[in-house]
């Protein structure tokens, strides 16, 4: 799709790389919005069934968001801008950084090599999005809360320890984890796998303020894109009766 983003599809599973690797697989405007783009075909597609989400090279699976072209992440995060009900697995070999360990929490499996290294360290750079506040539906409060103030490095054992992590493997296996993860839910019965986390996210999730924002953002953004708003600013201009059509 874009070299900032590769998508291979090996049967039933859909494999998405962040390929930036110059940049630490950090994203921009650009790469948000492919990386929603193919999650959204991926949806669409009935025989793929499961995804994986990760970054080429060993320096990072993502360093966040790039700040020399800042993006709007939400696009980007599962429940936000990736509205899916398939299970999405995150593949994580070094650095795991900022919205990187967002990403990795709102996605349903993360499988981290003992390499990778998390970090959140906008307390110490002044700024924050305020998406990371999703960790503490995710994780025990006093972790979450180590993870968001500390701003320390967290090993991939002690990522696990909190329940960020549901593996650690050897350096370069994460993938052939997470490919054997997918394997077994691709052979399951999808509807089974989507309720449950349809339910999980829907009702037994709390979500940030943020997180609620990027849901808006996201309703909102289909709308401004919409045929029918084209439609009724055309019709507005031409003084007729607009004739939508609900897309």
């Amino acid at each position: 799709m874009s070299e900032s983003l590769d998508i291979t599809k090996e049967e039933r599973v859909t494999i998405f790389t962040i390929n930036r690797p110059e940049k630490m697989n950090a994203i921009d405007k650009d790469l948000a919005r492919r990386i929603q783009d193919g999650f959204a075909e991926f949806d669409e597609c009935e025989d793929q069934r499961v995804a994986i989400l990760t970054g080429a090279g060993e320096k990072a699976f993502t360093a966040g968001a790039d700040l020399e072209d800042f993006p709007e992440l939400w696009r980007c995060m599962p429940g936000m801008g990736i509205t899916t009900t398939k299970p999405v697995i995150c593949a994580i070999d070094g650095h795991c950084i900022g919205g990187g360990i967002v990403l990795a929490a709102l996605c349903d499996l993360c499988v981290a090599t003992r390499r990778s290294k998390f970090l959140y360290p906008e307390g110490k750079v002044g700024m924050t999005g305020g998406l990371i506040a999703s960790l503490a539906a995710r994780l025990p409060h006093k972790v979450a809360m180590e993870i968001m103030l500390l701003g320390r490095a967290v090993s991939a054992e002690r990522a696990y320890e909190m329940g960020l992590v549901n593996e650690v493997v050897e350096p370069g296996q994460h993938l052939n984890a997470a490919r054997a993860m997918a394997t077994e839910m691709a052979a399951m019965a999808p509807l089974v796998l989507q309720t449950l986390k349809q339910t999980v996210v829907s009702e037994m999730l709390t979500p940030a303020p943020a997180e609620r924002m990027g849901r808006t953002m996201r309703d909102l953004d289909r709308v401004e894109s919409s045929e029918d708003r084209q439609e009724g600013l055309a019709a507005f201009r031409e003084k007729r009766q607009a004739e939508f059509g609900g897309r």
